[in-house]
């Protein structure tokens, strides 16, 4: 199972579910790989000091001299590991312009490797460019955060567009795993309504599993753990675990 996280919108957690569905999965005793495909590395500043990161993702697919596997690194949970990313990923698409096998670049450098880490998640940029095209052209499933917000719904009919575009060539088998609604206020009549709104557009394809609003979840990356380390008795590190349950039977 090859995940990619993916909404174009900043801002709705696709970190905060990379790292602890990745952490999930590795606590559930899977060999897991967190693939960081975002400029920003917060994926890897989430478990690694970024300078002891000599070598990222950028390496292994612009360059091509490094294998992905030479760039991973041991996260400190059991079981997961993490291809890191650097700021130099922002140069991947002008480097890349006008080469054949752009949108293939990370599908290939991941192969190599699936039997080492029968699960991958791939935490996306905030775009729809070369980087997210790359990791929806590498994954078997596609995993959509959606903010419990006003504009929740804004700008999902372009990466619909873009997902019917890789399934349309590059990768056919690609399919939606589910949408997460994430920052959920059940306190509010506002995100009761807009929780609504999604269900009504994605029908059984949203999760049963809501995550809530927590201001826990938002502080476990700046002390490099997942939820589950961090306070692992909190509604953040439940709701993630069951996440992750309902991921694991859906895929």
């Amino acid at each position: 199972m090859i995940v990619a996280i993916a909404n174009q919108k900043g801002g709705v957690g696709k970190t905060t579910t990379a790292i602890n569905l990745a952490a999930a999965l590795a606590l559930r005793g899977q060999r897991t790989l967190l693939v960081d495909l975002d400029p920003q590395a917060n994926s890897t500043m989430s478990f690694l000091d970024l300078q002891q990161v000599s070598r990222s993702v950028y390496d292994a697919i612009v360059e091509g001299a490094v294998p992905l596997r030479d760039v991973i690194l041991p996260s400190p949970v059991a079981n997961l590991s993490v291809a890191p990313a650097r700021i130099a990923l922002a140069k991947l698409e002008a480097k890349l312009v006008g080469e054949l096998d752009a949108h293939f670049r990370l599908k290939d450098r991941l192969e190599p490797l699936l039997t080492e880490f029968p699960h991958v998640v791939i935490d996306c940029p905030p775009t729809l460019g070369l980087l997210t095209v790359n990791a929806l052209v590498a994954a078997t499933h596609l995993l959509i955060p959606i903010q419990s917000s006003y504009f929740a719904l804004e700008g999902t009919d372009d990466l619909l567009e873009t997902i019917e575009k890789v399934r349309a060539r590059p990768n056919p088998a690609l399919q939606i795993l589910g949408v997460v609604i994430t920052m959920h206020d059940k306190r509010t009549a506002l995100a009761r309504d807009i929780r609504g709104q999604i269900q009504k557009v994605f029908g059984g394809k949203v999760f049963k599993t809501v995550i809530t609003k927590s201001v826990r979840l938002e502080e476990s990356p700046a002390y490099r753990e997942s939820i589950f380390t961090f306070a692992p008795e909190s509604t953040g590190a439940t709701e993630y675990y069951r996440l992750c349950e309902e991921v694991m039977d859906r895929a």
